[in-house]
């Protein structure tokens, strides 16, 4: 069943966005245990990343993975930032690297981020493919990839950024049976990425920042069936 609701309108200061007068368009939520969480960011990210990753990471057992548009350098000053607020071990992902449950994996400047499972072990592969929506790393790689290797169990967070990236990312993980939530406009720095997502009737909840983190946690700490 889908639910509509308009975007609420942005606060004094904000820039426009294409889809600010767009209606959200909600689908049910699956009735998943996540095997991994995925978050993509870009335009004001790393201040929602910090506020939001301190509440969630202390209490999850998911990897977490982000892909955050940002140049190479300033992932890596970013990996040790939210190593210090989450209190989780978190790294610049290196190609080739274990996907360990409790370890927040941040894509490196100038690499796409995905995932392959290789003689049966979940490992980080980075690639300089060409960039896609205009950015390298760019999250709708990272996307497809999760869906390839965990299937349905996939939630994905999309937060504030310009464009639309995450958005064919996000409808692959749907059609596998994941869910996709979406940081909403009033709190988004620039409701592009998220309001792509929200408006194309893919997400099961449009949050502000400060409630994803207990939504998300919700569902990750479910009990499987």
């Amino acid at each position: 069943m889908r639910r509509t609701s308009t975007a609420r309108p942005a606060t004094p200061g904000q820039p426009p966005s294409l889809y600010r007068d767009a209606q959200v368009r909600l689908r049910d939520a699956p009735a998943i245990v996540p095997a991994v969480i995925a978050i993509g960011s870009s335009t004001g990210g790393p201040q929602a990343l910090f506020q939001l990753l301190p509440a969630l990471a202390k209490d999850i057992h998911q990897p977490i993975l982000i892909t955050q548009h940002m140049p190479a350098t300033f992932t890596t000053i970013l990996a040790e930032h939210i190593g210090k607020l989450s209190g989780r071990p978190t790294t610049e992902a290196a190609d080739g690297e274990l996907i360990e449950g409790g370890k927040i994996y941040i894509a490196r400047g100038n690499y796409h981020m995905t995932v392959a499972t290789v003689e049966g072990r979940n490992l980080i592969r980075l690639n300089q493919n060409p960039p896609e929506n205009f950015c390298r790393p760019a999250v709708d790689p990272m996307l497809r990839s999760l869906t390839q290797v965990f299937g349905r169990n996939v939630l994905v967070i999309i937060l504030t950024g310009m464009g639309q990236d995450g958005l064919k990312g996000g409808q692959a993980v749907v059609a596998a049976g994941g869910a996709v939530i979406a940081q909403d406009a009033a709190t988004s720095v620039v409701w592009g990425m998220p309001g792509a997502v929200a408006t194309a009737g893919i997400c099961s909840a449009v949050l502000p920042i400060g409630e994803i983190s207990a939504y998300v946690l919700k569902i990750a700490m479910r009990k499987a069936a």
